[in-house]
């Protein structure tokens, strides 16, 4: 711990420092009131062993524009949406739900707004949301939300491996396969694909989320058919509202709230994705806009299909006797006379448990080496190979915490789920107000330091409202989390499931102040230059303040050229040629999903 925290004060403030002193505001002044950084200058031989070093935590840019919006899109739309929108429904009646991803939805989209500008602002920084609470609030708070986004991505990925075996059960043929063997047989996959680097990686990920927007396509347009009478069962219409109503109580509605929190998780993952995108300050601005698209289309919009053809009080939303038979999607299509779809919608569930799982432990394992490389862990965590650039030790140490969905084989596959879904779900809410309060401390310290806001890239609309009221709203969901442990009787256990996240978090931020001695920086202290557009060059290439290189941007789905020395390289960077600003397309299908994409961007 000793040599953590030397490590931690010793190396972080260096980092950032642009003069030879940090006055004695710093978080880690020691007590003379000065840090000394960089007395001498930096040899050639120092400056390539910093190069060097740097490199090996350094991510690969090789994303897209189309990957991040595909992604933002449909990357996390998974069994919370396609199951758990049944249990929305059953829970508040059709409008109800609705309403209740309205809210959240709207809460999601501020909170999205925030991580835009701050993604923007912050282009040529690699550690992006453990980054902005570490620079904007606290090195304590930094930790906290990279812990708590760690443990919710594992969470999350240990949760569906559970769900994968459930789902294969549904089908008699697969039920001879253990439990178990499930698990291991989509947790090995999982690994191969991260290991064989973020390109691989953002093209599985573009392809299933086009997969299961075109589902959700589809099923739109059956629902219309079903609805007017199209499948022979007669016009609906509007018959479910009515009977049994558009509202089942506000108790319901509540609980309601949290459920579809939940389901949102993962919209943030374009701030993730951005540390290895190319052109970052452009590929996000487009990926967080088409958010709005992503709550009215696919959540709201599934929301109104199931609440149109299903009724609420439906015996099946909550009795099934499996997932794909509890998804009001499956009902709604059996009602319509559509027998054979129970088959079909477990299948893109499974679609959906693939992309979900991959994008969990993908987000996982770069928190993990974004919170090394701010020197809030082991800088081992932050190691990286060298060709695919992928952060393996983050990566194994990510796989062997979604283990715990091994408990599922002994204690109930089914407990498992429930429990897990449940203790993730105050970790988002508290990641995103985090967020918040790290776009309103990046305004304040702009303000502070008399830098103007017309220089950002992309400002977030309703500026403060849209940032208050992601923080004010993420804070309040969280605390209500655990409504369901209250009513209709106290239940213990639930309680703990719902809310031992929030004192774990209260313990890790007072222990880490308290072991390493920070302190929340004044805005006229905080570090607006390294990593942020207003001190590089967006045009055109980018300078990595720690280690003196230019890295030259690359849009093209080639590899990204090596890095040049700025202090050698006697080119001046104006004359540096700039990328296109286009994706080469290999294929007629490619070519028609990419336009797509562009549409709803």
């Amino acid at each position: 711990m000793a040599n953590l925290q030397d490590d931690i004060a010793g190396s972080v403030v260096p980092a950032r420092a642009r003069t030879s002193e940090i006055s004695k505001a710093s978080p880690y002044a020691n007590d003379q009131g000065t840090v000394k950084v960089m007395q001498e200058p930096l040899s050639q031989e120092a400056s390539d062993v910093g190069r060097d070093a740097s490199s090996k935590q350094e991510l690969k840019r090789t994303l897209s524009a189309r990957h991040l919006v595909l992604i933002s899109l449909g990357g996390v739309i998974g069994p919370g949406l396609l199951v758990g929108s049944g249990t929305a429904l059953s829970e508040a009646g059709p409008v109800g739900a609705i309403l209740a991803y309205l809210v959240v939805g709207s809460v999601t989209w501020a909170t999205m707004m925030s991580v835009g500008e701050l993604a923007t602002a912050l282009p040529a920084s690699q550690s992006h949301l453990v980054d902005f609470a570490s620079r904007f609030l606290d090195p304590a708070a930094g930790f906290v939300l990279g812990f708590l986004y760690w443990t919710l991505w594992c969470l999350v990925l240990a949760n569906e491996l559970v769900a994968v075996g459930i789902l294969f059960a549904f089908w008699e043929g697969a039920r001879v396969v253990p439990q178990g063997a499930w698990i291991a047989i989509f947790l090995v996959f999982f690994l191969c694909i991260s290991l064989l680097g973020v390109a691989t990686w953002g093209e599985l990920e573009f392809w299933l989320a086009s997969i299961k927007i075109l589902f959700l396509i589809v099923f739109f347009i059956i629902s219309i058919v079903i609805n007017t009478g199209g499948t022979g069962q007669g016009y609906i219409g509007f018959r479910y509202f009515r009977n049994p109503g558009s509202f089942t109580d506000f108790p319901g509605f509540v609980s309601v709230l949290t459920l579809v929190a939940t389901q949102f998780a993962g919209t943030e993952i374009t701030a993730t994705c951005a540390a290895e995108a190319r052109r970052p300050e452009r590929a996000v601005p487009r990926a967080v806009t088409s958010v709005m698209w992503r709550i009215l289309v696919f959540y709201v919009g599934t929301a109104f299909f199931i609440g149109l053809n299903v009724p609420s009080n439906d015996d099946r939303l909550a009795n099934a006797s499996s997932k794909a038979a509890a998804s009001p999607l499956t009902i709604a299509m059996q009602r319509g006379g559509i027998e054979a779809a129970a088959s079909a919608i477990n299948a893109i569930i499974i679609v959906s448990i693939v992309s979900a799982g991959n994008s969990s432990l993908y987000v996982a394992s770069r928190t993990l080496a974004a919170m090394a490389r701010e020197r809030l862990l082991p800088a081992f965590l932050g190691w990286t190979t060298k060709k695919t650039q992928v952060p393996v030790p983050a990566l194994l140490v990510s796989a062997a915490l979604s283990l715990i969905s091994l408990l599922s084989v002994s204690s109930g596959s089914s407990t498992t789920f429930t429990r897990i879904y449940s203790i993730s779900g105050i970790s988002i809410l508290l990641v995103w107000a985090l967020i918040a309060a790290s776009h309103i401390r990046m305004r304040s310290a702009m303000k502070a330091q008399g830098r103007n806001v017309s220089e950002l890239r992309f400002k977030a609309p309703l500026w403060p409202v849209g940032a208050w009221y992601a923080l004010i709203m993420n804070s309040f969901l969280a605390l209500i989390q655990g409504y369901g442990a209250f009513a209709p009787s106290f239940d213990i256990i639930n309680f703990v499931v719902f809310y031992i996240m929030l004192p774990v978090s209260i313990v890790l931020y007072t222990g880490f102040k308290i072991v390493f001695q920070t302190r929340i920086p004044r805005t006229s202290e905080i570090d607006l230059d390294t990593g942020s557009q207003l001190t590089h060059n967006l045009d055109g290439d980018s300078e990595d303040h720690a280690t003196g290189l230019v890295r030259q941007a690359d849009d093209s789905d080639s590899e990204s050229r090596p890095p040049v020395d700025a202090r050698t390289d006697g080119k001046s960077r104006s004359n540096i040629s700039l990328p296109r600003d286009s994706d080469r397309a290999s294929s007629p299908l490619r070519r028609f999903v990419r336009s797509i994409s562009k549409v709803l961007a």
